[in-house]
């Protein structure tokens, strides 16, 4: 049955991903009525989330930011699929990257690097990174693998279009390892500011007003391979155009203290969010879990 549905779900896809873009932001508005208007998906999570996040507004400007959450929230599903069968003079077109020489450059001088970013706008379209780099080096996406086998398939075989390389977040350390022990030079993205899972509360601090646990895998790996660490930088300009500029964090993560670089793009993420809120990923169960009393 779900071989089936994954096959009638297929062709949906490639009948959306078809379409030009006017007339899929056209199907994003009507999708917004419905997701939003009629549904209401995870309007209690997301209405929480932000009142929690924002205690100095008031509820017309938390409606406003409401409003335009689920406004980019459909658009950024029919975005991502669209990605199916978008060219990469497409994707370059609406995706613009920036400040990619210190990016190369570093990854030349160091042999790897981690790119850390945010759910923000659309991140999806991040995955253009392998396209810019030079033949051979390897961009590696951690994913947390899907548990329906065919929709894994679809976003793992989506994600790797433009040469980027699939891997699962368990599986990190050890592909990193394999590639610099085959004098491979690496990019690791992770898209890192979603809640740990119960056993890796590691490192907590205060985000947009709570308490927060962060997630440290990509501190860690940066510390034990000495790569570089830049937090990438998404800015939605308009409606399907997207700007994402890499900032340098740190370059020897070596000499940093144990939970700094975590620290410093939770900083990061807070201020692209307060920046343009409406860009953000509300619906997530961000703050599901609470710090015990011997954290």
């Amino acid at each position: 049955m779900s071989k089936l549905v994954y096959i009638f779900a297929r062709i949906g896809i490639w009948l959306l991903a078809i379409m030009p873009f006017w007339l899929l932001y056209k199907i994003s508005d009507l999708l917004y009525l419905l997701v939003y208007k009629v549904v209401g998906y995870r309007k209690r999570v997301v209405r929480m989330n932000m009142r929690n996040s924002f205690p100095e507004m008031d509820n017309k400007e938390l409606k406003a930011i409401e409003r335009k959450f689920y406004h980019y929230i459909c658009d950024y599903m029919l975005e991502s699929l669209k990605m199916i069968l978008m060219s990469k003079e497409e994707l370059f077109r609406r995706m613009k990257f920036t400040n990619t020489e210190l990016y190369l450059e570093m990854l030349e001088k160091h042999g790897g690097i981690i790119v850390m970013m945010p759910h923000y706008a659309n991140f999806e379209w991040a995955v253009g990174i392998g396209s810019f780099m030079k033949e051979g080096d390897i961009p590696m996406q951690v994913y947390k693998p899907i548990q329906n086998k065919y929709i894994d398939e679809l976003f793992k075989h989506n994600r790797s279009r433009f040469g980027g390389y699939n891997v699962p977040k368990h599986d990190a350390i050890r592909e990193v390892i394999k590639a610099r022990r085959a004098g491979k030079k690496l990019v690791l993205g992770l898209v890192a500011d979603q809640s740990p899972n119960v056993h890796s509360l590691n490192y907590w601090t205060t985000f947009l007003n709570q308490d927060t646990s962060f997630m440290d895998g990509g501190e860690r790996i940066a510390r034990m391979m000495d790569f570089p660490v830049f937090y990438c930088e998404l800015k939605k300009e308009k409606r399907g155009y997207c700007e994402a500029i890499f900032e340098l964090m740190v370059e020897s993560p070596k000499e940093t203290a144990t939970g700094e670089i975590t620290e410093m793009f939770a900083r990061k993420v807070e201020q692209t969010i307060i920046r343009e809120p409406g860009y953000w990923f509300w619906s997530h169960k961000r703050w599901k879990h609470k710090r015990q009393n011997n954290q």
